[in-house]
């Protein structure tokens, strides 16, 4: 396989000693029986469990991310607003292998599962920018931290072989878009990880669900031996025998309602739900709607049910653009624009433009009817209110 970075002047394979964040990977373990297990907590394995393994964990992240990378963006600068530029020509296509909607599901994707996003430019392109734009996974980038703190490079690994990126020089190589985090000065923290108990008990709960099918969807019951002359144990050979029969013959979901044939002395005692037994399967729903609180979508645009926070179906969608869709797509772009202003040598502006946004169209028909019929601003003062540069003086 190979890799963008291999030509590059700036990227230099060199065996170097591994840096690591100062929060590192956390693992909670079980020392003894009775209590709780949690899964590691790493970007690989939560990934794998929360991502790979939990159909919410999955839907939320593919919601998000798809959602934003088909938000349209705006580009301007304090005097106009261009339908033609060069950093509109450099998202269109940043790579031979991906479009503008492909690479900000993949880097917005990195954002939500690990807290981190990065993109490398490749090679030289128009007027300073980069010919190219790559995402690299998260869980191989490690950041090299300075003498004053800030980070003095990147190292990518792969292959058992590390290639370090040098941020001590302008423009910078790589792009580091990341979530806040409270406790950590270089790494952000992804919402996956906030939700990482409930993925555990959504997972949890699932596998509760899968074990009751392999047991004909109802607890086990028990059977009861009463032998000749007040006997109550089989002998180690009918034991194994009545074992045997059991599995083949009465567990699993082809043999769900099968009648039971039992010997002489043997009496079929079921076993019935308490209702607190029951209650695992509310469990699974309220950690369904956990995973989805944390990623900031609506449970109901994902089918959960028992939430009423909103009226309707269209109201949740608006929300959803409103509170997570936008504000995560203009920290990207705000990140990408400043980046590729180092490489353009000018100031630029990259914006989501909401106009454009099906489920917000209400809501701005709204607003541009409540400042169009403002008679106390003027022309100027109305486009600086939608967001619109000024006209072009005659």
């Amino acid at each position: 396989m190979a890799f963008p970075w291999f030509g590059r002047a700036r990227s230099a394979a060199v065996e170097v000693e591994k840096k690591a964040s100062a929060t590192g990977k956390l693992v909670a373990l079980a020392a003894g029986s009775g209590r709780v297990v949690w899964s590691p907590r790493d970007t690989v394995s939560l990934v794998r469990t929360g991502f790979a393994g939990n159909p919410v964990g999955f839907r939320a992240v593919r919601l998000i991310a798809e959602a934003a990378a088909a938000v349209p963006l705006i580009c301007q600068d304090r005097e106009r607003r261009y339908e033609m530029h060069p950093v509109l020509d450099l998202l269109r296509r940043p790579n031979a292998g991906q479009g503008r909607a492909e690479l900000f599901e993949a880097l917005i994707g990195q954002i939500l599962l690990s807290g981190n996003g990065y993109l490398e430019a490749v090679g030289a392109g128009v007027k300073g920018l980069p010919a190219e734009l790559h995402v690299l996974r998260s869980d191989r980038v490690a950041v090299v931290p300075g003498a004053d703190g800030w980070p003095s490079g990147y190292e990518y690994s792969v292959g058992g072989r590390k290639f370090r990126f040098d941020m001590t020089g302008s423009p910078d190589p790589i792009c580091h878009i990341r979530s806040f985090h409270p406790l950590d000065d270089h790494y952000g923290l992804s919402p996956m990880q906030a939700a990482a108990v409930a993925v555990d008990v959504h997972n949890s709960a699932s596998s509760w669900s899968k074990a009751l099918l392999d047991n004909a969807a109802r607890p086990s019951g028990a059977i009861i031996y009463k032998g000749a002359d007040g006997q109550a144990s089989l002998s180690p050979d009918q034991y194994d025998r009545l074992v045997t029969e059991m599995e083949m013959h009465h567990q699993g979901a082809r043999n769900a309602g099968r009648p039971m044939l039992l010997e002489g002395g043997l009496d079929w005692k079921p076993m019935g739900f308490s209702p607190s037994d029951m209650e695992f399967h509310e469990t699974k729903k309220a950690a369904a709607r956990e995973i989805a609180q944390a990623f900031g979508v609506p449970p109901m645009l994902m089918g959960i049910p028992g939430d009423a926070t909103y009226a309707n179906y269209a109201e949740a969608h608006r929300a959803f653009y409103r509170l997570t869709v936008l504000p995560l797509v203009s920290r990207v772009a705000s990140a990408l624009a400043w980046w590729l202003g180092e490489h353009l040598g000018a100031e630029i502006d990259l914006r989501p433009d909401p106009d454009q946004v099906p489920a917000l169209a209400e809501e701005r028909d709204q607003q541009w009817k409540r400042i169009g019929e403002a008679t106390f601003l003027t022309d100027a003062e109305k486009r600086a209110a939608l967001g619109l540069p000024p006209l072009p003086e005659d």
